[in-house]
Order: structure tokens, then C-alpha cells, then sequence
């Protein structure tokens, strides 16, 4: 008998009467809510209007919602086109299923829509937004928590996530410790977006180099914990496909970060050490 273990919460909806509090979709609003709140603070020492990130929110928010439940959809079809699937599952957001790399794609379209009404730069926007977006990756992860999905493999380790016999797998009935990946995601997310902070104001980082920093040092991190999981996906190569795409993004954020080395442009104030000593009467210090 395993003596030590994370215990999963008994449920992940409360009821107000009437309205149902769905803990997934909290942690998705509050993840938000603290990309905006950092993204804000990073703008506004950089010289900029606050306000902006506000409107840019506005499009990126929803694009990225959408795309990240899309990109879901698309790579785990069989719910709900499959065979007994249900095709109107696919519209339950608050029932889990959003994919990072959908959200990010169709998040900057947005983004870029937001940003050329307001007339400012994507790239600098991207570079302001890259560790507010980590850290929501890093709230929203404990939504995995409350619906007790898209674990690892079985662990005995104390750390070992106990599932309830509902929510284990067919092969593993009698099994009920698991490793705790959207905790160790939590843990990386933190880490990356500490790194991109300090690198902005170690370095003298390039336009755009900020997020492709992110991007590398996610995927590095989503490679291994994608690697635990057993949740049901497909698979090249004896790889699963979130792995591949990892791969993809590293190696394009990679060659970006290589061949932007050598330009002789800078990043918007936002790393360097006058920017991070620059305060906004209503913001702050740069963080």
C-alpha cells in the first residue's frame, strides 16, 4: 500500500444554485487574467500605453480559445466523429481539451489583428506577452488537476497523483497513482517564464527574440512531460504527435534566435537594464 500520494479533488464543478462553477474553466479565466496583468506591467515600462494590451486582449483572447479548442478537435477526432462519438462535445470547452499550439497560432493572428489597430508592433508585443503566457500555461494546467485528465504513467514515488477508479485507464483499472504531469508542467511553465524575465534583463535581447526564447525553452520542457503521459493520441515514429510538434517549434525558434543573433537591431527597451529601472505611476517596475 502506497503510504504517500497527491490526492485528486472529489469534483470539479460547484453548483450556485442553479449555475454550475467549473474549476477548468476558472483556472483558464485566471491564467488569463495574470498573462494580461504581467503583459500590462512589462507594456507600460517600455514606454507604452497599458491600455493597449487591454485592446489587443480583446482579439487575442478569443482567437486563441478558439484555436487551441480547435487544434484539440483536429488531433483527437474520435470523440466526437468517431465511432459513438458525439459531435456536440466539441463545443464543451469546460470539459477539458485545449491544445497549446492551436491557442498560440490562432492567439497571435488575433494579436495581430489587435495590434494593427493600435498601430504597435507584433514582435514587441509578442516579446511583452512571452512570460504572461507561460504563466498562464502554468494556472491553466491545474485544470487538469480538477478533471483529473492527461496524467502520466503509473509511479509509486510519493508525488504519485492518485485517480479515482473513474478516471483511470482500461488497462490500468487497479491502479491508482500516476505521475502527476500537469504538476510538473506547472513547475516548468514557472520556471520559463523566470527565465525570459531575467534573460530580459541579463541580455540585450533582439526584436523577437524574448518569444522565440519561450517557445525553445517550453518545448524542451513539453517534450519530457508529453513523453509520460498515456492519454490516448497518435503517434509517428513511436512519438507521439505533440511530441513532433515540440520538435518543430524548438527547431524553428532555434534557427530564429541563431540568425537574429546577428542583426543589429534591438528589442524595445523591454530587457535592457534602463528598462527594467524604468517605473509607471500606476504599473511599476518592469517585471
Amino acid at each position: 500500500m502506497q503510504l504517500a500520494y497527491l490526492p485528486s479533488p472529489a469534483q470539479g464543478v460547484v453548483h450556485l444554485g442553479p449555475l454550475p462553477l467549473r474549476a477548468y474553466a476558472l483556472c483558464i479565466i485566471l491564467g488569463i487574467v495574470v498573462a494580461v496583468w504581467l503583459t500590462r506591467r512589462r507594456w507600460a515600462a517600455c514606454g507604452h500605453d497599458r491600455h493597449e494590451v487591454d485592446d489587443i486582449a480583446v482579439w487575442a483572447v478569443p482567437f486563441g480559445i478558439v484555436g487551441g479548442r480547435l487544434y484539440h478537435v483536429i488531433t483527437s477526432p474520435d470523440a466526437y466523429f468517431g465511432e459513438g462519438g458525439d459531435p456536440w462535445k466539441a463545443l464543451r470547452i469546460w470539459e477539458g481539451g485545449l491544445g497549446i499550439w492551436g491557442a498560440v497560432a490562432l492567439g497571435a493572428l488575433g494579436a495581430w489583428i489587435g495590434c494593427r489597430r493600435r498601430g504597435v508592433s507584433l514582435l514587441d508585443f509578442a516579446d511583452a506577452v512571452a512570460p504572461g503566457l507561460a504563466l498562464a500555461q502554468a494556472v491553466g494546467r491545474w485544470g487538469n488537476w480538477f478533471n483529473q485528465e492527461l496524467y502520466g504513467r503509473p509511479t509509486t514515488l510519493p508525488w504519485g497523483l492518485r485517480i479515482d477508479p473513474a478516471h483511470r485507464p482500461g488497462a490500468s483499472p487497479d491502479i491508482a497513482t500516476y505521475h502527476p504531469t500537469f504538476l510538473y508542467e506547472f513547475l516548468w511553465d514557472i520556471g520559463v517564464a523566470l527565465l525570459l524575465i531575467w534573460a530580459g534583463r541579463r541580455f540585450a535581447l533582439k526584436r523577437g527574440q524574448t518569444f522565440a526564447l519561450y517557445a525553445a525553452a517550453y518545448t524542451v520542457g513539453r517534450f519530457w512531460i508529453e513523453y509520460l503521459r498515456i492519454d490516448e493520441a497518435h503517434t509517428f515514429a513511436g512519438l507521439r504527435l505533440n511530441d513532433w510538434t515540440s520538435i518543430a517549434v524548438f527547431s524553428a525558434a532555434a534557427v530564429f534566435l541563431v540568425r537574429s543573433a546577428g542583426r543589429g537591431e534591438r528589442e524595445a527597451p523591454m530587457g535592457s537594464d534602463t528598462a527594467s529601472a524604468r517605473t509607471d505611476p500606476e504599473e511599476g517596475t518592469l517585471v
